[in-house]
């Protein structure tokens, strides 16, 4: 099966303090033993280590072990995907035409990557979120 990991699943699964680090870690282990083909877009690898590294826990997490988290537990178990220029152009043509401004373009862009890659399963935190940007994935949008 193919799956989808927005970036908060994945911040959660590495963050023992995180409130949702067990179902969210749980579907990471799955990942890494590939039980499931895992995908994270290009820029939620940026996401996922700009998060790391500003989230307010203690101790927090410094730039060398959010790299490390990476080669650990992303690299070895992820496909990376991307969007093209056309495509990235066609993303935001379609945020723009919906009016949707912020971190909701982000949200946009993961979705944009999981239609293209073709996975079954989404898997994110932000479940309504997600349905209500792109209503013809609605039904593979789901928390882990």
């Amino acid at each position: 099966m193919t799956v989808y990991f927005d970036t908060n699943v994945l911040v959660a699964a590495v963050l023992a303090k995180h409130p949702h680090h067990g179902q969210a870690a749980a579907m990471l282990r799955r990942a890494e033993r590939r039980e499931i083909r895992s995908f994270i877009a290009a820029h939620g690898l940026a996401e996922f280590y700009a998060a790391l590294t500003r989230i307010p826990i203690a101790p927090p997490v410094y730039p060398s072990e959010a790299w490390q988290i990476l080669e650990k537990n992303v690299f070895p178990y992820f496909e990376i995907a991307s969007l093209s220029a056309v495509e990235y152009r066609q993303a935001l043509r379609a945020c723009a035409a919906a009016g949707w401004t912020g971190g909701r373009i982000y949200d946009a862009l993961h979705l944009a990557v999981a239609r293209k890659t073709g996975c079954k399963q989404i898997w994110t935190f932000n479940v309504s979120h997600f349905r209500e940007l792109a209503p013809d994935l609605a039904d593979r949008v789901q928390t882990p």
